[in-house]
């Protein structure tokens, strides 16, 4: 119980802390979108970040999207849109995609997001999941991927970046989000984050 209140005061948006403002908006700031532009938000829960990309790119609009059903009843497709209501953004559209497969053809979008979502999919290979969601993005589109991606869970994440750079990607970088960026080292600790990092760049 005592790490339940702990942990709310610092995630919740209305505690002193905000840690979950802070994270969305600092993911949000590596997405910029062209005029007409689209962007992706994989996994977005209750379409926060998704609608801080969108308030960040009002020249282009965001699709969140996340498998909702009664494993995941704390957020729905209704509550994302009643959030991007209640917030006035209207650049946004959310519909039902899964992680491991998206609904989307190749090279369907201008950006890339995604926060505290893979690490979660038990059983995958999270590089995997990561080339699975970079197959959407355009040539020239920008991405920023936000999760726990410790070496226990995602292997080396170092020698993936090397890996997308003999792809061809530019700008990869692997940024430590749980040594201030984000979050303390403490916090991060005592709320499971340790490994917590930015993926990005352009494809």
């Amino acid at each position: 119980m005592a790490w339940c209140v702990y942990a709310r005061s610092k995630f919740s948006y209305d505690g002193a802390r905000r840690l979950s403002k802070q994270i969305i908006e600092g993911t949000a700031e590596y997405i910029t979108l062209p005029a007409g532009g689209v962007g992706l938000d994989v996994g977005c829960g209750s379409g926060a970040l998704t609608i801080a990309c969108a308030k960040r790119n009002p020249q282009g609009r965001m699709v969140g999207c996340d498998v909702w059903g009664p494993e995941n009843a704390a957020f729905s497709q209704a509550l994302c849109e009643a959030n991007a209501a209640a917030e006035g953004v209207d650049n946004v559209t959310f519909r039902e995609g899964d992680a491991v497969k998206l609904p989307f053809a190749d090279e369907s979008f201008d950006a890339v997001t995604s926060n505290y979502v893979y690490h979660n999919i038990m059983g995958r290979n999270k590089q995997q999941l990561l080339l699975e969601t970079l197959r959407v993005l355009k040539k020239g589109g920008v991405f920023a991927i936000h999760d726990i991606m410790s070496k226990q869970r995602y292997g080396d994440m170092q020698k993936f970046c090397d890996e997308l750079r003999s792809m061809g990607y530019e700008k990869v970088e692997l940024v430590d989000t749980a040594d201030g960026k984000f979050m303390s080292r403490a916090e991060a600790a005592t709320m499971f984050l340790i490994g917590s990092a930015i993926l990005s760049g352009v494809k």
